[in-house]
């Protein structure tokens, strides 16, 4: 059978020259990488994006003397994206990365998260305490909400059905609108190789599915399901980490994420964490400020 996968550059110009790896999970296949020799240093993407999101961070990590894991979820990057709203729920996804890091049998590992791979990537850690050496958080959260959340505009407009599903299946807005637009500071940055990179893998109506279930996944309060799930894990997160070294990085033009959520709940959860404020980068820090964010990975690695 013809499979489309294989008439794509999924090196994207050699920004990601990276040998592909597959777990087959109960759903479907998920691609990773698996780079590098040492401590493994396990990096987790959200949404809409896939593994290339680190493509600035592997080749140091590595060369730094250190192993480098990066997953594309179920529906995202080189993965299977079958057409089923119920597989892309916040927990089958992790549920899916913990079965896949459970099968490469890491210890002392360092966990990289950013925007959903907070909860997804968190809750494999906040489960395994014993296999993770310390946590290295983006703009995230894994938290149970304080109170009512009042969200942008954009995002009620994806969450009401049918517009959503016209907005992001229809019009590839989440990353056409979003990522492009207002999830970037440094518009440059996104040259033709890299907006193929993340326009490649959901080039159809039904592939953008997955895409849109995230959106609808944001907790609205304290009592949405995903509430209750981020509260779970930072609960463990209090029980399990606040011994270990973790460090924050923090985007502060991020409409998403903003200075607020880092101040009310990751300081509240690691009142000593080491925190560095980005003043010019937006939700995708990982296109915005590589330069700041890998040094520092490996300087945080090394201690």
């Amino acid at each position: 059978m013809y499979d489309h996968r294989m008439a794509i550059d999924w090196t994207f110009g050699g920004t990601w020259p990276y040998e592909p790896k597959w777990f087959d999970s109960a759903q479907g296949r998920m691609h990773y990488i698996d780079e590098g020799e040492g401590r493994p240093v396990v990096m987790v993407h959200g949404n809409p994006t896939w593994g290339y999101l680190y493509r600035n961070f592997v080749g140091p990590v590595t060369d730094a003397g250190y192993r480098v894991i990066v997953s594309d979820h179920l529906g995202f990057g080189r993965s299977d994206k079958p057409d089923d709203p119920d597989l892309y729920r916040v927990p089958r996804h992790a549920e899916r990365l913990a079965a896949l890091l459970e099968s490469l049998d890491l210890h002392d590992a360092t966990i990289v998260v950013q925007d959903w791979g907070g909860p997804i990537g968190l809750s494999w850690a906040t489960n395994h305490p014993e296999r993770v050496r310390s946590l290295f958080i983006l703009n995230t959260f894994a938290h149970r909400m304080r109170e009512d959340v009042k969200l942008p505009v954009i995002v009620r407009m994806f969450r009401m059905p049918g517009a959503g599903e016209l907005m992001v299946k229809g019009g590839h807005l989440f990353v056409r609108g979003f990522m492009f637009q207002a999830g970037v500071a440094h518009k440059d940055r996104l040259t033709a190789d890299v907006k193929r990179a993340y326009l490649a893998p959901h080039d159809s109506w039904s592939k953008r599915t997955p895409v849109l279930v995230f959106p609808r996944e944001i907790p609205a309060g304290p009592g949405d399901p995903t509430s209750e799930f981020g509260g779970v894990i930072e609960d463990r997160l209090i029980e399990h980490f606040r011994d270990k070294p973790v460090h924050i990085a923090w985007p502060m033009k991020d409409p998403a994420f903003t200075p607020d959520t880092l101040d009310d709940l990751w300081l509240d959860t690691f009142p000593d964490a080491e925190v560095t404020r980005i003043d010019d980068a937006s939700h995708y820090v990982q296109e915005d400020a590589f330069e700041i964010l890998v040094p520092e990975l490996v300087e945080f690695l090394k201690r």
